[in-house]
This record gives structure tokens, C-alpha cells and sequence, in this order.
């Protein structure tokens, strides 16, 4: 594609894909000045960038997929010193009138960064709470496998040969796991006791060894959540578990941010007006990111069921005539701003 040069600042829109992220470039008019597909292999970035700055000074970069396909490409923005933008879904009206294809979806992330309509900064991924993100994601399949195992060790035990149900039944899940994975089984001639003898000990046995796994990562992961934010951890009803969630959604940047109100609105604990007629009323924001969300509702059942102070609230707004959800909604939205004033690094 032809390249006229520039003097004025121009955005760049990107479409990131796997093996290639297509990049569009606008003047400050929205209009068209080039289109490009560049590979993700080797010093593919470098190119994307030189050839952005070929059409003039680079305004801001405008990013799809800042944390997945576009990491990569989005730190070495912000390491040259370029703004980035994220992008948000594109507009499925817009999508379903004019078609869909890389071309367009990188010169529509242009013009969103160009017309102020994305205004989201990017997360930076490059200190403790990054670190905390990648040692949640073992941490989170290691919990999770451990459940899928027990669940199995379970119902083994169930079907299995009365002497063998008999043996296992009714025992915590520490004990079993304790049995399970120190047997010895024998061959007596029973095929069917002697494999289901050996199946409980090698379950059991990964169980024990998902659940070290668990103790080393949460051994790297409480002094990283400490040193990152400890007021965090002092908040009631927050622990190092909900805490992580917590930074994660925040990100490297909290001060992105740009209020205790967005804040809410991201964890998806903002009222939103549901208002029609003669009826005033508001609703929980549905959207947001569901993993501060989840983190926020136990929170909340943690105080209702502990905090005195907060129990004596709920009755007093349910004296007032308040429903049990409207109540609920209020006081996700307090926690949310008790939490914001925790977050490190503000600004």
C-alpha cells in the first residue's frame, strides 16, 4: 500500500492474532492511510512500529487483546514510550451491517483510539501483581485437579467391593487421601479388588502431590501479596486468596482507574438505573471482571455471617422495607470502596 508522508500525528489500530497481528494506521481525520499484516516471530514488533512511524508521529496505539494475543506486542509499546489503548469488543451492529475481517476490525480499533470511544489503558504486566496472576493460574488448576481427584477417589469407593467400601467409607477427605495413597495392595486372585486397590493409591497419591504442589505456590504467592498491597490483606473478611484476585483485576497500574467509582464499575458491583415508567429503581451491573465480582460476594457473606456490625446494618435496611437483594447490592458496593483505598500505587 502506497505511504504518504506525514508531519501530524497519527493512531495506530491493531488486530492481534496468534502468528500475525494486522495494524492500521488513521491521520486525524479517521481516514485510511495504510494497512499491514506483520508476523509475531522475531522483530516483528520493531517493523510494526517503524512502519506506523513512517506515516508521521504515533499518537497512540489502539490494542486488541492486550492480555492475551497482544501482550507481547503491548510491552514493547510501552517500552518505546508509545501510549496503548485497549479495545474493547467491536460493535456487533456495525459488524453485522458492513462484514467482519482483520482490515476492518484494525482500522475500527484506529478510529476508537482516534474519536476518545476506547479510552482503556492498558495493564502494564511487568511487576508483583503479574507475578501473582501467573502463580494463581497453577494454584487455581492445582485446586481445582485436587477436587476432580478426591471426587473420583470418591466414587470409586462407592462402586467398589463391599470390604473395600467398608474400609474407606464415611472418612474425611484428609484421611482418605492419607489411606488411599500409602496402600499396598496385594494380588489375591481378585482382579477387580486388587485394580481398584491400585487405582485409589496412584489417585490418591496425585491428590498428595497436587496438594504440596498448592503449599509451594502459596509459599511464593502470600509474601508477593503482602509486599504488594498489605492494607489489603487488613480489610475484613479479605484473605490471601481473595486479596490475589483482587490485585489481579486492579492490575500492575491501578492508577488506570481513574476513579473509586470506576473501580466499581469494573468489578461489576456498580448500580446500574433500571428504571421505567413509574418505577425507579437499579440493578447490579452484570458486567465487569467476574473474578473481582466473585471475590467481592464472599466478602460480603463473610461479614454477614461474622462482622456484627454488618449484620446489624442488614436488619436495620431490612426494618426500612429494603429486599434482601437491594441490601446485598449496597453493600458490594461499600466493599468495593473500602478495597479501592487499598490498592497500591495510586495516584
Amino acid at each position: 500500500m502506497t505511504i504518504v508522508e506525514n508531519h501530524t500525528q497519527i493512531t495506530g489500530g491493531v488486530d492481534t492474532h496468534l502468528d500475525f497481528h494486522v495494524a492500521a494506521a488513521v491521520d486525524a481525520n479517521g481516514g485510511v492511510l495504510g494497512v499491514e499484516t506483520f508476523s509475531t516471530r522475531g522483530a516483528r514488533y520493531a517493523q510494526l512500529v517503524a512502519w506506523l512511524q513512517r506515516f508521521g508521529p504515533i499518537d497512540r496505539v489502539d490494542v486488541e487483546g492486550t492480555g492475551s494475543y497482544g501482550t507481547g506486542l503491548t510491552r514493547y509499546l510501552r517500552s518505546d514510550g508509545i501510549a496503548v489503548v485497549e479495545v474493547d469488543r467491536p460493535n456487533r451492529q456495525a459488524r453485522r451491517r458492513h462484514g467482519k475481517s482483520d482490515t476492518v476490525d484494525a482500522i475500527a480499533a484506529a478510529r476508537a483510539a482516534l474519536s476518545r470511544a476506547a479510552t482503556g489503558q492498558a495493564k502494564h504486566r511487568d511487576g508483583n501483581v503479574e507475578a501473582i496472576r501467573l502463580l494463581m493460574v497453577a494454584r487455581r488448576s492445582a485446586v481445582d485437579e485436587r477436587i476432580k481427584v478426591l471426587n473420583q477417589i470418591r466414587h470409586l469407593v462407592l462402586c467398589a467391593p463391599e470390604p473395600i467400601r467398608a474400609r474407606f467409607h464415611g472418612l474425611t477427605s484428609t484421611s482418605l487421601l492419607n489411606q488411599t495413597s500409602s496402600l499396598r495392595p496385594r494380588d489375591h486372585g481378585d482382579v477387580v479388588d486388587y485394580t481398584t486397590l491400585i487405582t485409589l493409591r496412584e489417585l490418591g497419591r496425585r491428590a498428595k502431590n497436587l496438594h504440596d504442589e498448592n503449599l509451594r505456590l502459596n509459599k511464593l504467592l502470600r509474601p508477593l501479596i503482602r509486599r504488594t498491597s498489605p492494607g489489603l490483606l487488613e480489610v475484613y473478611g479479605v484473605g490471601y486468596d481473595t486479596a490475589a484476585k483482587l490485585l489481579v483485576a486492579a492490575g500492575d497500574n491501578p492508577e488506570r482507574l481513574r476513579s473509586e467509582a470506576a473501580w466499581a464499575h469494573m468489578c461489576g458491583v456498580a448500580p446500574i438505573e433500571a428504571s421505567s415508567g413509574k418505577t425507579k429503581r437499579h440493578r447490579l451491573n452484570r458486567g465487569g471482571n467476574r473474578q473481582a465480582n466473585s471475590a467481592i460476594y464472599h466478602i460480603m457473606l463473610t461479614r454477614l455471617r461474622y462482622d456484627q456490625r454488618t449484620r446489624d446494618y442488614f436488619a436495620r435496611r431490612s426494618a426500612e422495607g429494603k429486599t434482601n437483594g437491594e441490601i446485598c447490592r449496597i453493600l458490594r458496593r461499600y466493599i468495593a470502596r473500602e478495597i479501592y483505598k487499598q490498592l497500591p500505587h495510586q495516584t
